[in-house]
């Protein structure tokens, strides 16, 4: 179990040297958000890009192995949102929101980097598939269930448009989208560009971590904390938990596969949760508690899971 603590401590220690540096004075907000900026914007879709373009999707693509992850993903929103709204009696938008966090897990920073550590870079390359899709997933889910429960009389389809728009826009959006097509397409790029990437690629985890213990310095603790214990419990087990099952119970997937979608359902809520809470309005403390008690948790709770599916 030391071992498997060890793969995952690294992880922590970066990100809890960016909160330290911000709440320490060290940094300032404005260079922590700069940092978090570049992992976005330039470093991890320059991450994604190589990686997807390089993909053998015949061999990652498997149907089982996605249904796996958001089955559970799914179930665990859905079950979480029904717990907010009739268990904690929240309002109907709030338990949407609080739903959300046990659907958006942080895959790209914390996942990509437990994983590459526990199992190698090939195993990095089957959680590029379940990232490829994961934010419109959860965006679409999240939002059509918030204005269908919200029933505002605005359309429906104005507002998925929107979305959508926004979605696309997005910088990884754009790396993930030209990562398939130079892969479909077989597209000769130059070496130069290729090392180019591959430089800044090699910054993306470090400085996203870093970054990311500077964005949770800035959250603070004010949430309700039977909210945040149904959210830890539904995305750092619940999820997992299902995953796991469908994976080596219904669809028998190799233990790569397995590893992969269980340890990057076992991820706790990202920034990207506190973003939709926002869109709405909605339950902005417990998000923003809810991310930096299960990031803590998470260390035991990915040792607990790496030491479960070996390695």
């Amino acid at each position: 179990m030391l071992a498997l603590f060890n793969i995952v401590l690294p992880v922590f220690i970066v990100i809890g040297a960016g909160y330290s540096a911000v709440r320490g004075g060290l940094l300032s907000r404005e260079y922590a958000n700069g940092l978090m900026k570049f992992a976005t914007n330039f470093a991890v879709p320059c991450l994604l890009f190589s990686a997807i373009s390089r993909l053998d999707l015949g061999a990652s693509f498997d149907p089982r192995f996605l249904a796996s992850f958001y089955v559970g993903a799914t179930v665990s929103f859905i079950l979480t949102a029904l717990t907010a709204r009739h268990l904690l009696k929240h309002s109907s938008d709030e338990a949407v929101v609080i739903g959300f966090a046990a659907l958006f897990g942080n895959t790209l920073l914390l996942g990509l980097a437990i994983v590459e550590r526990a199992y190698g870079a090939a195993t990095m390359q089957l959680a590029f598939v379940i990232i490829s899709i994961h934010a419109p997933f959860c965006y679409l889910v999240g939002i059509i269930t918030m204005e269908f429960v919200r029933a505002s009389g605005k359309p429906i389809a104005g507002t998925l448009l929107t979305t959508l728009k926004t979605v696309l826009s997005n910088a990884l959006m754009i790396a993930i989208m030209l990562g398939f097509f130079v892969n479909l397409t077989g597209l000769p790029l130059p070496g130069p560009f290729w090392a180019a990437i591959e430089m800044v690629s090699r910054a993306a985890l470090p400085v996203a971590l870093f970054g990311l213990g500077g964005a949770l310095a800035q959250y603070g603790l004010r949430g309700k904390l039977r909210d945040v214990t149904v959210i830890s419990v539904s995305k750092l087990l619940i999820h997992p938990g299902i995953t796991w099952l469908l994976a080596t119970q219904v669809f028998d997937l190799p233990t790569d596969f397995t590893r992969a979608a269980v340890m990057i359902a076992a991820m706790a809520p990202g920034a990207n949760v506190y973003i939709f809470a926002s869109m709405y309005n909605r339950a902005q403390k417990t998000i923003a508690t809810s991310v930096i008690i299960t990031t803590a948790i998470s260390i035991l709770s990915a040792s607990a899971w790496l030491a479960f599916l070996g390695t």
